[in-house]
């Protein structure tokens, strides 16, 4: 079963699901920004994706400044607390599948993991 961190209001991430759906690959469909995950889910998904918790962030969100997330001081947990807390800020949209997550920019990445 592929987990898939989605937002239907992204255009990226609706034609990474398309694609996905297209192969008929069994899914489970996190709408992460009405059931935001927790910071061990979020740990687990840096695991799998192979970056730290701030390359897993949409840098252009107003949160991002305004939190001023882009502090290097900032420990991990602090950043994980805040895509927790404000689950906008996790970039769009990520498949994971086993221990392996991919970023779905370009959406065709999600591919990847079949």
């Amino acid at each position: 079963m592929m987990y898939f961190y989605h937002n239907p209001r992204c255009s990226k991430s609706r034609e990474a699901l398309r694609l996905l759906q297209e192969k008929n690959v069994a899914l489970h469909i996190v709408d992460y920004l009405k059931t935001p995950p927790g910071i061990e889910e979020l740990q687990q998904l840096c695991q799998a994706l192979g970056v730290a918790p701030r390359e897993m962030m949409r840098h252009k969100e107003a949160d991002y400044a305004r939190l001023h997330l882009d502090d290097v001081s900032l420990e991990e947990k602090h950043l994980l607390q805040a895509i927790h807390r404000f689950p906008q800020l996790l970039e769009r949209p990520i498949a994971r599948l086993g221990d392996k997550a991919v970023i779905g920019r370009p959406p065709e990445r999600v591919l990847s993991l079949l």
